[in-house]
């Protein structure tokens, strides 16, 4: 890689001439503690002049005729700016060849025997799998690291950041130490030493541990096992005080303490032996007598056993510093105690109570982040060292958290240190890859561009290729433009040529290049957003603001992203409609409730107040028939706006926010549909509607058998359309028999015949004649779909189609199918489902529309490709499919391209793909068989 950083191209010289502009950077952040724009008016005087200017009577002119007026009130940081916008650097790993970095992966997995080696080559997973933001797919990698995990330390940690990712903190009700039936989170579990190959289907005996606790007789200070007088042969004497024991049995409590009362001592030759100078407490001594009999510790209050721990290091009691380490972290609940606790036992090198502090602190996550006593022990480089030797301070824990903190914020001092400790604890390769990357992106978010240069040259220099971005941005931001430049072009010819490659050497670019450069990188990867973005704000800059949003559309309509709606809405506020304004600011509040807009300069709930007195306001009753609209023309992102403005009104009404996480869920936003669903679960009325919702979370986060177990607590509660239907979804979601079958139709038909709105039933509809179809009753699925129809369940259309195409009315199908696509406008899934009912040219033309709407689905690439196949021609064919795999490694590409690869001889790139699909799901059937011919 040395090669990268030497730019005396001679071919560049009058390129140089052309870099003579001065540098531009990024707004800077607002002065919050001031609270000032940079313009030097507060923000509280602007909202007060501006709120005051909306409530006149006064009429906008439109854009054209009246700028200034329009930016006065909407508008007062301009029009966005291509100088003031760039890509983030990635904060993942990011292989140049991803596939065949999986390939690898999988055949290590193959090859490992030992449990905990597999447990961190998951996690290792887990990190190069992030680029994908799979939230189902990484769930899946950090199961099975908690599965393989042998040591305590990796189970606690796993446990903690399992339960992080289901977001349990945002359940009201829940206690951080509840595992909620989840036995891969049970905190017992955790502190138990082993691999238990049965733990996956093992049933959570949490619940009934704390019933058997609780039925045991109280502990009374007062009480304990008496010792009588004629028993007792040694006295231990602290001042003055006297301790009767049996000598035999203390003996037993270790070689030392057997030595000095059996050997050469004079203590053996004593019946009075004085212990007033070895730091132990008459009550810790009457407890030593009681042990040393009893073997038992729930006589003693949690002071005293921590002084029997002591007592145990000083005179090498293994067996009594194993049962009070033990019992001590089985009463660790909560932080107070656990920072007080986890000192004692790093100081009396007590693993388990160790572990169990830090279970504690890990379960309080993303909380503790804002615990300046649990930010202060666990930033610190000498709490990491005093971990390492108690087993405690590894990669995988500062991994988890320097995880949550990135999540919180990514330019906070708390993530840098986090991060330093990482670093520390790296010793794998792509250990150190991750966290220089990391690193260098944090510091990068920080403007601290030196020390952000150094950790990413570290990443090139061990072997992360897409480290070379962040080398060039910190080389820019430095006002090294041309060297910058020069850098991403030799990147460009040195490898094969990706969509980012492009795109980031498009910042240090000008003119056609430069928007030539954005070109390639949208052809190369047409999920990147940074070129759109940048597209349609140049177009603004030339006054074509519709053409702006025609295309920042073009991104919008297959990935929702915050930043992109914002840009949207603010070409909006431009051309005066505020309607559709307001519209996506709502959505954008959907899934970043703090937005902050206009280069985080303005709040979006603020802009939202403004914009209501310029929109006419709906009452509750026009809220619910708009919702109706939206929602039979599959206008989803228009339905989430309504929803957002009934939340308005009634921000607790679990029904809205359970729709709202419908909503979201179908938009592909996962993060913010679970936190919908669990402020519903949060706000239901009763306890069984509470049950629907937790029943949905547990199904969503793939525990479906606990899923189907609330749906029928839920039913014996009170028999509703939500509990039916979720028994139903949840019995659909597996392979049905007929009678499986005959009884999800009976379970939505009483879901029909419960009450609820025309948006719930259609669906209900829609899925039973999804079912009917699958048992071969085409009639009744008919039936449904058109009665889904008359209440204006436009995707029924789509079943609909399905029933004349078996029945062999293809033409039928076909129109069927044309009704959806006039009705839900650029929805690439009707068009692609339309390809299959009619001939083969027009089908390419509705696939080729498919991914011009949607480049993310990838059966059109896979139609393609086999009929390039069938064609004989087999090159173009496996060049369709790499084309798509390389922005988007689809489990179902891969296995299609094995197959092309095996028809063709090529029987190592057929095992390659193989086993990079089966590192994605090592259980995918086809891919299995696949494999294991290309092998023999």
């Amino acid at each position: 890689m040395q090669k990268i950083y030497c730019h005396s191209d001679m071919r560049a010289l009058k390129f140089l001439e052309r870099f003579t502009s001065t540098q531009v950077h990024a707004l800077n952040p607002v002065e919050t503690s001031s609270g000032k724009t940079h313009g030097g008016v507060s923000r509280a005087k602007l909202s007060s002049q501006l709120l005051k200017s909306f409530k006149s009577n006064s009429k906008l002119k439109s854009f054209n005729s009246s700028v200034s007026v329009t930016e006065a009130l909407l508008l007062p940081y301009g029009l966005p700016n291509t100088d003031l916008i760039e890509p983030t650097i990635e904060p993942h790993l990011k292989p140049i060849d991803f596939v065949e970095i999986l390939s690898d992966l999988y055949r290590r997995l193959e090859s490992c025997e030992s449990q905990s080696d597999r447990s961190l080559l998951f996690v290792e997973q887990y990190s190069l799998l992030r680029s994908l933001g799979d939230p189902k797919l990484l769930r899946r990698c950090l199961r099975a690291a908690r599965q393989n995990a042998v040591d305590v330390n990796s189970k606690v940690v796993l446990s903690a950041w399992l339960r992080f990712e289901r977001r349990e903190d945002e359940l009201s009700g829940m206690s951080a130490m509840d595992c909620g039936g989840q036995v891969l989170e049970c905190p017992k579990i955790a502190l138990e030493y082993g691999y238990d190959p049965n733990l996956i289907s093992t049933h959570c005996q949490c619940d009934q541990d704390q019933i058997e606790a609780s039925n045991l007789p109280s502990w009374n200070e007062n009480e304990g096992v008496n010792l009588e007088q004629k028993e007792s042969d040694v006295t231990f004497c602290i001042g003055n005080e006297e301790i009767n024991c049996v000598r035999c049995k203390i003996a037993m409590l270790s070689s030392p303490l057997k030595t000095m009362l059996y050997g050469s001592f004079k203590e053996s030759r004593k019946g009075r032996i004085d212990f007033s100078e070895n730091g132990i407490s008459v009550k810790g001594m009457r407890a030593v007598e009681v042990y040393s009999r009893t073997r038992r510790l729930d006589l003693f209050s949690p002071g005293v056993v921590g002084e029997l721990l002591c007592f145990a290091n000083r005179f090498c009691c293994e067996e009594m510093k194993s049962a009070c380490d033990a019992y001590l972290a089985s009463m660790m609940d909560n932080i107070d105690d656990a920072l007080v606790l986890i000192e004692y036992g790093l100081e009396e090198m007590a693993f388990l109570l160790v572990a169990a502090c830090l279970q504690v602190l890990l379960r309080e996550f993303p909380n503790s982040l804002y615990d300046p006593k649990v930010m202060k022990f666990l930033c610190s480089s000498k709490t990491r060292e005093r971990l390492a030797m108690v087993g405690h301070g590894s990669f995988l824990l500062y991994y988890f958290l320097s995880h949550v903190a990135m999540e919180e914020s990514m330019v906070s001092t708390t993530t840098v240190m986090l991060l330093e400790r990482l670093e520390e604890c790296a010793t794998q390769r792509w250990q150190k890859t991750l966290v220089l990357h990391l690193l260098g992106c944090v510091l990068l978010e920080r403007r601290e561009f030196k020390d952000a240069q150094y950790r990413f040259l570290a990443a090139v220099e061990a072997g992360h290729v897409y480290s070379v971005a962040g080398v060039a941005r910190t080389k820019y931001k430095q006002g090294q433009q041309y060297s910058a430049y020069t850098l991403m072009s030799s990147i460009i010819s040195e490898y094969k040529p990706a969509g980012w490659m492009y795109q980031e050497r498009s910042l240090y670019n000008i003119g056609k290049e430069k928007i030539s450069d954005l070109s390639t990188a949208t052809e190369l990867d047409p999920t990147l957003s940074f070129p759109y973005k940048y597209r349609a704000i140049a177009k603004v800059e030339e006054k074509q603001i519709s053409g702006a949003i025609t295309e920042i559309d073009k991104t919008i309509r297959f990935k929702l992203s915050p930043d992109c709606i914002e840009l949207r809405a603010w070409f909006f506020l431009a051309l005066a409609d505020y309607e559709s304004a307001l519209r996506d600011i709502r959505v954008l509040l959907t899934l970043e409730p703090n937005y902050m807009m206009f280069h985080g300069k303005t709040r979006g709930d603020y802009l939202v107040e403004l914009l209501n007195y310029r929109v006419k306001q709906m009452t509750e009753a026009d809220c619910w028939m708009h919702l109706y609209d939206q929602w039979s023309s599959v206008d989803d992102i228009g339905s989430l706006a309504i929803i957002h403005q009934m939340l308005r009104n009634d921000p607790g009404k679990s029904l809205i926010l359970f729709r709202q996480s419908l909503l979201l869920l179908r938009l592909n936003c996962q993060k913010a549909a679970m936190h919908s669903l669990r402020l519903a679960r949060n706000n239901a009325s009763s306890d069984h509607e509470r049950l629907v919702y937790e029943g949905w979370i547990l199904y969503d986060t793939g525990n479906r058998e606990q899923a189907l177990s609330k749906a029928e607590k839920s039913i014996h509660t009170n028999r509703s359309f939500e509990a039916f239907f979720l028994k139903a979804y949840v019995l659909a979601d597996a392979s049905l028999d007929p009678e499986s079958s005959s009884h999800v139709i009976q379970l939505l038909e009483e879901a029909l015949k419960c009450p609820s709105d025309g948006l719930r039933k259609g669906q209900a509809l829609n899925n039973l004649g999804s079912i009917y179809v699958d048992c071969g009753k085409l009639e009744e699925a008919a039936n449904s779909y058109l009665s889904a129809l008359d209440i204006k369940h436009t995707r029924a259309h789509q079943g609909l189609a399905r029933v004349y195409h078996l029945k062999n009315q293809r033409k039928a199908a076909y129109e069927e199918m044309t009704m959806l696509i006039e009705k839900a406008q650029n929805n690439a899934s009707a068009y692609e489902k339309r390809s299959e009912y009619c001939d083969p040219e027009m089908a390419k033309k509705d696939l080729d529309m498919a991914t011009e709407l949607d480049p993310l689905r990838t059966y059109p690439y896979r139609y393609r490709a086999a009929v390039l196949m069938d064609e004989q021609k087999e090159s173009e064919a496996i060049e369709e499919l790499t084309k798509a795999i390389a922005f988007k490694p689809d489990l179902q590409m891969l296995h299609l391209r094995a197959a092309f690869h095996e028809s063709s001889g090529d029987l190592s790139s057929a095992l390659q793909d193989c086993q990079a699909a089966l590192c994605m799901d090592p259980n995918h059937t086809d891919t299995l068989d696949l494999y294991n011919r290309a092998r023999d």
